[in-house]
């Protein structure tokens, strides 16, 4: 069985793959400074919620977006798996072309995603990952990653705000019934999210239009579902593509080592 870690800057997720399908997942917030014992034992305790031991995982890949988190999950494999896991950016072969000036600074997150929402649909994407950050990520119709944009995501905002306004208190972020707040919750509410609104479906128009051909979008990460129904730029709602990535890496590497 397959164990991937796909790491952001707030939460981590594990999943299992038994080889047909993802039989299990879980989401822990990220903390850097969490050792490989630390998450043994919490990933032991929900495995054998699903009957399983740590010895039913014979594979690990690895993806993150903290540096200092990395030596923490491959010792977690090597020790309690003991398997070498693969890890997006150092040692697992993508198969797929970075077309940007710098590709080593592409980030493990948006090369996943790009491979996973290739795998899944065709013709050029625009997917966007709302997590910690907002991302644009521009994938050409043969798969390769052709760079993208990078905005701070809605919670960052909302909590920008909350900190640098004195009065303005911290209030969840949601749907408001109406662009126009009768009070300050509903009003910062209506300013968060109808603004986040705004700045997908512009940077979406710009994209496409920059593009120069016709691009299918696909909505992934942990708030996207917040934006489901409110536009109709977005074709695709789809949770799964960055682990959906990690499995075609897997896979990729596995045949290439066969």
């Amino acid at each position: 069985m397959l164990l991937a870690i796909e790491q952001g800057n707030t939460n981590t997720v594990f999943a299992v793959h038994d080889g047909s399908e993802w039989i299990a997942q879980w989401r822990s917030a990220t903390d850097p400074s969490r050792t490989a014992d630390e998450y043994g034992v919490w990933l032991s305790q929900f495995l054998a919620m699903k009957d399983l031991v740590l010895r039913d995982l014979d594979g690990c890949i690895i993806s993150s977006v903290v540096p200092q988190s990395i030596f923490h999950l491959r010792n977690l494999s090597r020790r309690y798996l003991h398997t070498e896991p693969l890890v997006i950016g150092e040692n697992a072969r993508l198969g797929v072309e970075i077309r940007i000036d710098k590709p080593s600074e592409a980030g493990a997150d948006r090369l996943v995603n790009a491979v996973g929402a290739h795998a899944a649909y065709s013709g050029a994407l625009i997917i966007v990952d709302s997590g910690t950050a907002t991302n644009f990520d521009v994938v050409a119709a043969d798969g390769a990653f052709e760079g993208g944009v990078i905005a701070p995501g809605i919670n960052l905002s909302m909590q920008a705000l909350h900190q640098a306004a004195a009065r303005l208190p911290r209030v969840a972020i949601q749907r408001p019934g109406s662009v126009i707040g009768r009070d300050t919750v509903t009003a910062m509410q209506s300013g968060v999210f109808w603004g986040y609104m705004a700045l997908i479906e512009g940077m979406i128009d710009r994209i496409r239009t920059e593009y120069g051909a016709p691009m299918t979008v696909v909505a992934t990460g942990g708030v996207a579902s917040l934006f489901e129904g409110a536009t109709d730029k977005i074709d695709i709602f789809d949770p799964d593509v960055t682990i959906r990535g990690m499995l075609e890496v897997w896979r990729r590497n596995q045949q290439g080592a066969a």
